[in-house]
């Protein structure tokens, strides 16, 4: 199965990027650039109609692009930490500069420490600054020029080129840019992601509506499905995955749920997920039970064993597809959002915290673990529930210096 892997970054990080497809059979990379990091959202939104996924060159893009509601396709970014931190390090020494005092912006204070631990590096006098999606290039600019006057840095390292070209010719500076192992890790993982996407979507679904007489043939079109009436008078709808996403915008709303739900005292509708039809339809039957239970106009989609998502019923938007696809964002959609992933409102509301305390660098089921006191394979359940009710995006595999297949990385959207 062939890949196509759109590269977003200024365009000699994309370059750089594009000379590694070699090492990746049946992936094609496809250069996006932009002149400037704040074009990053309006590139990656228009370069998705070509591309299976998108692979941004950095962070700062890819969070600008995730916060602007633009990425309908699996994305992920190229880690600086990591080998590519140690590589900038090594050729700091070369040139003869001291390691032990230098400035560092956008990666996260952990991962800078733990690649200077594992290289035998004090790192006392090493200044961090954390990625924030509300810091502004002046803002970093800012932060080497005081460390160097305060903390005695001689040099600065940083991540945004902008930066780099304001801070150069006032103090030694150096850009970081990916290394060829930490863009090859990023784009393994991105296109497994893609490629369990394509087969996730050719997967069958399997709709069974329960209503007093039947819906209107314009209504059921708006999923994209064949359709067809049981015996017992159930509505059944035949369609894929992929269809069914789309058209309930990400399984977070039914459009047909709220004509129904109008003109209906009550109203259900289950969806099924499967490999097979029968395995389909058995989970359509447990959604519709499920749905049946939630309230007089409800709406159930069973993804696998564990996973069952509630849909809203109200229509989506029709000026921007995109809007629609949004999850509730806030402490105060808590209730609605734990209703819909079928989680508890006081985990919802812990992992509300912790993607607070971890902005723009994602979040792993160690993490998750951690925060939540469980074991690991429960906080994959967690993550996966959360990404099949769109409140968790998948950033890829974070390396971080380990050995071995890296953890995703999730940056939950709530």
């Amino acid at each position: 199965m062939s890949v196509t892997v759109g590269v977003v970054g200024p365009e000699d990080l994309v370059a750089r990027v594009l000379t590694v497809a070699d090492s990746l059979p049946g992936t094609r990379l496809v250069a996006l650039p932009y002149p400037h990091v704040d074009l990053a959202p309006e590139v990656a939104r228009d370069g998705q109609a070509d591309t299976d996924a998108l692979l941004f060159t950095g962070v700062i893009a890819y969070t600008r692009a995730s916060n602007a509601g633009v990425l309908r396709r699996p994305a992920g970014y190229v880690s600086y930490s990591g080998a590519t931190l140690l590589r900038a390090l090594v050729e700091l020494l070369r040139l003869g500069h001291d390691v032990t005092r230098i400035s560092i912006d956008t990666l996260a204070r952990d991962q800078v420490v733990d690649t200077l631990t594992e290289a035998r590096l004090p790192t006392g006098h090493v200044r961090v600054l954390p990625y924030d999606a509300s810091l502004s290039s002046e803002d970093i600019v800012r932060f080497h020029r005081e460390a160097r006057e305060h903390d005695g840095t001689e040099v600065a390292v940083t991540c945004l080129g902008s930066a780099f070209a304001a801070l150069d010719p006032v103090l030694p500076a150096v850009r970081l840019t990916p290394s060829r192992h930490s863009i090859a890790a990023a784009l393994r993982s991105l296109v497994l992601t893609a490629s369990g996407r394509h087969i996730g979507d050719a997967q069958v679904a399997i709709g069974l509506i329960d209503v007093p007489g039947e819906p209107p043939e314009s209504e059921l079109a708006l999923l994209g499905a064949a359709a067809a009436t049981r015996d017992d008078g159930v509505r059944m709808l035949v369609t894929t995955r992929g269809l069914l996403e789309h058209h309930t915008a990400g399984f977070t709303r039914l459009p047909l749920l709220g004509g129904l739900s109008a003109r209906h005292p009550a109203a259900h509708a289950g969806f099924g997920v499967g490999r097979t039809a029968a395995e389909a339809e058995s989970r359509a039957r447990h959604a519709l039970n499920r749905a049946a239970h939630v309230g007089r106009h409800a709406a159930v989609v069973t993804l696998n064993e564990e996973v069952d998502v509630v849909l809203a019923g109200a229509n989506p938007p029709a000026a921007e597809p995109s809007a629609a696809a949004d999850p509730p964002r806030g402490t105060d959609d808590i209730p609605l959002l734990a209703h819909r992933v079928g989680l508890r409102r006081e985990t919802l509301t812990r992992l509300h915290a912790l993607s607070g305390v971890r902005s723009g660098e994602g979040i792993t089921a160690l993490d998750v673990a951690d925060h939540l006191g469980v074991q690991q394979r429960t906080a994959r359940r967690i993550l996966k529930r959360m990404e099949h009710a769109g409140l968790a995006v998948p950033l890829g595999g974070r390396q971080e210096g380990r050995t071995g297949r890296p953890p995703v990385a999730y940056l939950l959207q709530m």
